[in-house]
């Protein structure tokens, strides 16, 4: 089955926007062999997490330490990984040897971020899913509030890039949804939520985000990157616009 028509297949699978019911159909879908998760284990990553804990927490999630996170975020990483009792947690780190050869002095980020990106998450990223037999499906965080191309993106994707179907379980999932999920299931948050990160990313490349920002200002700020490529599906990705402050 192409891969488009098996996206477009799963997707009228859904009868709700129940994310438990989307990972329900990524995981016992016939047409699927192997399925991963992708966690940043960054601001709202908790939600996600906490869902494949009570579904299959056996599932492989790959965790990408790049070498440029945050202490806090490598903090939270075990910190969850523990208290949700993740069994298969894989920590994905970027080839030591492409590193000294195209990183030398560790500053690739300042001048060329698209290929700090490549190098340390892209790249690295690929060889982990390589390296997980038949594997035919990635679950993701990513929402439709966020954004830029994720403002239409549907719970199943067809990725040509790899050959893969992308499974977004939260895409219809608001901010306030976010919130209620955390409070009703007391999940704790990232440290750095309350000092005004609302997007988490690599330390370098994130910046706190001022009220009436998009939640992902503070990623890659002043320039025109919006993504790192692994979410990259056709084209380029755009920021979407700052919101303006209401006013009366």
């Amino acid at each position: 089955m192409p891969l488009e028509t098996l996206a477009q297949t799963l997707n009228a699978r859904l009868t709700s926007r129940s994310a438990q019911h989307a990972l329900r159909i990524a995981l016992d879908a016939p047409e699927l062999d192997n399925v991963a998760l992708v966690s940043s284990f960054g601001a709202e990553a908790t939600v996600l997490l906490h869902l494949l804990a009570v579904t299959k927490p056996d599932l492989p999630t790959l965790f990408l330490d790049t070498g440029k996170h945050f202490t806090e975020t490598l903090v939270y990483q075990q910190e969850l990984t523990e208290r949700l009792n993740l069994s298969n947690v894989k920590i994905i780190a970027p080839d030591p040897r492409a590193l000294e050869a195209r990183d030398t002095k560790g500053n690739l980020h300042s001048h060329d971020p698209d290929a700090c990106c490549a190098l340390r998450k892209t790249e690295s990223l690929a060889a982990a899913m390589k390296a997980i037999p038949n594997l035919s499906a990635v679950i993701t965080g990513r929402k439709r509030f966020q954004g830029g191309q994720r403002a239409t993106l549907d719970v199943f994707e067809a990725n040509a890039a790899t050959g893969l179907i992308k499974v977004n379980p939260l895409a219809h999932w608001t901010q306030q949804d976010l919130r209620d999920y955390m409070e009703e299931n007391r999940l704790p948050k990232h440290p750095l939520l309350a000092k005004g990160y609302l997007s988490i990313g690599c330390a370098p490349c994130t910046s706190p985000v001022a009220v009436g920002e998009d939640a992902r200002a503070g990623r890659w700020r002043d320039s025109e990157k919006a993504e790192c490529g692994i979410h990259l599906i056709n084209g380029r990705a755009v920021r979407s616009p700052v919101k303006q402050k209401e006013t009366t």
